[in-house]
């Protein structure tokens, strides 16, 4: 099992930025790809990023790219989502979520072990 906490959401103006953090506990946290998503009242859940299971490689959906950058630190069982010049749409629920798996499925929800509780993230115009 592996137990994950997000954290850093709240309130922020268009262009601001925030980082999430998402910490794990439980089972070897660096065996993991690790994923955030998030989700917009009365809409599907959306990937946002994904990071391989030691950093080497990582990616992102293009409504971010350029915006948001996905990392981690397996010392400190941590993985983090820096956002930047966010916008009112990035209004949303944001999940972290872990994978045995890595590659393009990662994108789906369905391809995750675990999951965060969420925290929200609210920009406003």
């Amino acid at each position: 099992q592996v137990q994950l906490v997000e954290s850093g959401g709240g309130l922020v103006q268009a262009g601001g930025s925030l980082r999430l953090s998402c910490v794990a506990s439980g089972r070897a946290f660096s065996s993991y790809a690790m994923g955030w998503f998030r989700q917009a009242p009365g809409k599907e859940r959306e990937f946002v990023a994904a990071i391989n299971y030691n950093g080497g490689n990582a990616f992102v959906a293009d409504s971010v790219k350029g915006r948001f950058t996905i990392s981690r630190d397996n010392a400190k069982n941590t993985v983090y989502l820096q956002m930047n010049s966010l916008k009112p749409e990035d209004t949303a629920v944001y999940y972290c979520a872990a994978t045995s798996l890595y590659g393009p499925m990662v994108v789906r929800p369905a391809k995750y072990d675990y999951w965060g509780q969420g925290t929200q993230v609210t920009v406003s115009s």
